[in-house]
């Protein structure tokens, strides 16, 4: 069993089990067959997208609470306990990822001193949302990049090719990456 189909599991059984429901009236409420529901249950199915919406709307939830991973409300990272990694330009520290109706990445990215580097397209309807944190950046679309100071904030699509670029020194940028349902970065 995946772990993806794991966490499905559980938070299905979870949900019905907390609104008080048997298998067999949820798996009618969302007009199914019950032993679908079971294989579901037991992490041994692989639902549709169909499948996950039709539950979501028997149990009155959006469907990222079926496909959510449930976390901790407080996650803390030490800045000493997370090592950089080398890009093409830059280096990147990653914050943390977010899965739910699509993927949120969390990013650090330490451009050197007149360095950086160009970025591949993202799935459709990819965008990030970037932050200076310290120092001075061009960053964009690769056709059509801006100029930004410690303070100052874009947003842009991620869905076509884009640069990181530091204009004076090492820049720091915090960078959210919001990927879509059904592309993957990764």
């Amino acid at each position: 069993m995946s772990s993806e189909n794991a966490m499905v599991a559980h938070n299905i059984r979870l949900l019905r089990e907390r609104r008080g429901l048997s298998l067999a009236e949820l798996a009618r409420r969302a007009g199914l067959a019950k032993q679908t529901l079971s294989r579901l249950e037991q992490g041994s199915g692989n639902p549709t997208v169909d499948t996950l919406f039709a539950i979501a709307e028997a149990l009155r939830v959006p469907v990222t609470r079926l496909v959510a991973e449930r976390r901790p409300s407080v996650t803390v990272q030490r800045g000493d306990e997370v090592e950089w990694e080398c890009g093409a330009g830059f280096e990147s520290r990653a914050l943390g990822l977010v899965y739910g109706s699509g993927v949120v990445e969390n990013y650090l990215l330490r451009v050197g001193g007149r360095a950086g580097g160009a970025s591949e397209a993202h799935p459709v309807g990819t965008l990030e949302h970037l932050y200076v944190v310290s120092g001075r950046v061009r960053v964009g679309p690769a056709e059509n990049p801006v100029e930004l100071s410690a303070g100052d904030s874009v947003r842009y699509p991620g869905d076509r090719p884009h640069v990181y670029e530091s204009l004076d020194g090492e820049s720091v940028v915090h960078v959210v990456v919001s990927v879509p349902y059904g592309g993957s970065r990764r």
